[in-house]
């Protein structure tokens, strides 16, 4: 496409959009700035996101993506839960820190496996159900968007390497599906996430430092 066609197209698409679309945008991009902060309103305000683009995600037939709403949906639960947890010292049980070699090896695996089965059922669905699905690319953004929620409910750093990954992936995936204004928001998305990668780093590097810091009977 060229400049002139791809600015025609941003124009209708902003036209058509819907406002369960903006309520589901604007919730998201608060969600992401509590996640980055590190506050627990992560989960509830996500919740109003995820609900609302299973909706839109059906309706676009981004099946993979329909898929990853209802995964977060699960997880924002699971999430809330985990991160709500306190000892008897009433000290958050779930702390950022960063991921071991084996943990890198088991997110890997986590990812290459749902990468394998949702391109798979999509190739299916493509044929009988859903033509308009592309199944390599909603595949990608939605394995590493699966893997990013998993993490992000342990609280690891690594998380937001693979929220980049599934912003990158999103911004023309759902531009084509003339879902614009949640392209325009996977833009903002991905800028906040090099914000929250950076964020999280320190937040760790706080943690390791304050538990070295700690005398050895009380850690």
């Amino acid at each position: 496409m060229s400049l002139p066609e791809i600015y025609h197209a941003f124009v209708e698409g902003m036209k058509e959009t819907t406002w369960l679309e903006y309520i589901a945008v604007f919730s998201g991009i608060v969600s992401v700035w509590f996640s980055r902060k590190e506050n627990i309103w992560v989960y509830p305000t996500g919740l109003i996101n995820t609900i609302f683009y299973i909706y839109l995600s059906f309706k676009g037939s981004l099946l993979g993506e329909a898929s990853v709403n209802m995964y977060y949906t699960i997880m924002s639960i699971y999430g809330w839960i985990l991160w709500a947890k306190k000892n008897r010292q009433q000290e958050h049980v779930v702390n950022i820190m960063w991921s071991t070699k084996k943990e890198w090896i088991q997110e890997l695996l986590f990812f290459a496996a749902f990468y394998v089965a949702i391109f798979v059922a999509l190739t299916f669905l493509k044929k009988n159900f859903a033509p308009g699905a592309i199944p390599w690319a909603d595949a990608f953004a939605s394995s590493t968007a699966f893997t990013g929620m998993w993490l992000m409910a342990r609280k690891k750093v690594e998380s937001w390497y693979w929220w980049i990954a599934t912003n990158i992936a999103s911004i023309p995936l759902y531009f084509i599906k003339h879902y614009v204004f949640t392209s325009v928001y996977y833009v903002i998305l991905l800028i906040m996430a090099f914000w929250g990668l950076v964020e999280w780093k320190r937040r760790a590097n706080e943690h390791l430092l304050q538990k070295e810091e700690l005398p050895q009977w009380n850690q």
